[in-house]
């Protein structure tokens, strides 16, 4: 009885935002001042962003299949449904008020007479209000303002999905749908604003360059990770063979497949860009991919499928931030690097002692760090990087890329603790033994 009575207060918030839909008035656009006009709309752009939110909806079916695939039998349906949920469950938050906190105007601090956001303001954009046909003025001034929040959206979904390969075969499924919410809410939106809103405090004050998420999705997930292990503790066995390696290799041709929408897309035009970020994401995944082979062989371990599927990710992860700002020779670099420091990550015995369950951290967690620092190094244009004599963009970077860390990692501890005050985050012993399938969800693969 105790189980049924927890479910009865998400079911009863789905009706309310079932009802309130009903009743919403919507606010005239036109009268806001934010718009252009509707001739200021390029058919091509429109087309590839379409393309695009759909490429990158893609991936959260394709990571399901990629963490499915490597966990144990008894795993498989609760871990590939952890990230599915994500599309229902982020997708009704970012209508609701998501995309309000992340893009709507900021709220925070004047310093120097230049307003820096921390926030978007809750209302502004809450069920989609004023988000229409009409280009917005400063995001995306060339497709529907609509097509742009549809966009943004597929970013926030796959983010929480990321983290559940940390605490795969442990975690009690209603818990983990609060903590989704929770995290969206008061982790993912900020970041966004911070760094993606044109007064954005990481974007407008540090320069943070993030072409499209390593520092929004992969650095906030990782770190998310890691605090989730260390706050849900080693499972009771954590020693499982992967259970189908087709299914990894399906689910990281998905993701490298989707991928193209993810950074090429986040060009927000049909453009010189976009190809160039194509180009640099599929290189380097491919020389991290490489990489990590000649790594394993040169470790003494065998040339694996699963080591060139995760290689692959790790790639695509680390040239996510740069995918615009670098030329296609230096992505094989980035590739490269990465590939190698998330390798050696990965077999660190004092993070394998703390049973990251599908090696998150090691992953995206580093790899969007790699990124991050490469980033600031190699990007082009004058002041750039480092690397054209922005001093102190890379060391704004720096700066950022620690705040960012420690943003994310303790929030998400706060977050795992009030989550688990209400419901336990943890299943039972004889749950965990029997498989999250069968105790969760009485399914079986």
């Amino acid at each position: 009885m105790k189980v049924k009575k927890r479910w009865i207060v998400p079911f009863v918030v789905m009706s309310l935002l079932a009802i309130s839909g009903l009743f919403w008035t919507p606010t005239v656009a036109d009268a806001i001042g934010s718009f252009n006009a509707a001739d200021t709309i390029v058919t091509a752009d429109v087309a590839w962003l379409l393309t695009s939110s759909c490429l990158v909806l893609l991936m959260t079916p394709g990571l399901s299949f990629f963490y499915g695939g490597m966990v144990g039998k008894k795993n498989v349906i609760s871990t590939m449904l952890q990230s599915f949920i994500c599309l229902g469950v982020v997708t009704l938050l970012w209508v609701v008020v998501g995309f309000s906190l992340a893009f709507g105007d900021s709220m925070g601090f004047t310093f120097n007479g230049t307003h820096y956001g921390l926030i978007g303001n809750p209302t502004q954009f809450a069920f989609f209000d004023q988000v229409g046909s009409l280009p917005h003025n400063k995001m995306a001034s060339t497709i529907p303002f609509i097509l742009f929040a549809l966009f943004q959206m597929k970013f926030a979904v796959i983010t929480p999905a990321i983290i559940t390969g940390s605490f795969a075969e442990r975690v009690r499924f209603i818990s983990y749908l609060l903590f989704i919410c929770l995290f969206t809410l008061f982790i993912y939106t900020p970041l966004c604003h911070m760094v993606w809103h044109p007064n954005g405090l990481l974007g407008s004050y540090f320069g943070v360059k993030d072409f499209a998420g390593g520092t929004v999705v992969h650095m906030s997930a990782g770190f998310a990770a890691l605090a989730g292990v260390l706050v849900l503790g080693k499972r009771k066995n954590s020693d499982h063979i992967p259970t189908n390696i087709p299914f990894v290799l399906l689910g990281t041709g998905m993701l490298w497949f989707g991928w193209f929408g993810f950074n090429a897309g986040s060009a927000l035009a049909a453009n010189s860009t976009a190809a160039l970020a194509f180009a640099t994401t599929t290189v380097a995944s491919a020389s991290a991919m490489l990489t990590w082979i000649f790594f394993d062989r040169i470790n003494g371990r065998k040339a694996s499928a699963l080591g060139a599927c995760i290689g692959a990710v790790v790639g695509l992860v680390a040239i996510t931030p740069a995918a615009g700002f670098i030329t296609i020779p230096q992505s094989i670099f980035f590739g490269f690097i990465a590939a190698i420091a998330s390798n050696k990550m990965l077999y660190w015995k004092k993070l394998k002692a703390i049973d990251d369950t599908l090696d998150v951290f090691a992953c995206h967690g580093v790899g969007g760090i790699m990124g991050m620092i490469l980033t600031a190094i190699f990007a082009q244009g004058e002041n750039a990087s480092l690397m054209h004599g922005g001093w102190s963009v890379f060391a704004h970077h720096m700066i950022a890329l620690v705040l960012v860390a420690a943003f994310t990692f303790f929030c998400s501890i706060v977050l795992y603790k009030v989550t688990n005050f209400f419901i336990p985050l943890r299943v039972s012993e004889a749950s965990e033994a029997l498989g999250l399938d069968l105790s969760q969800h009485n399914e079986k693969f």
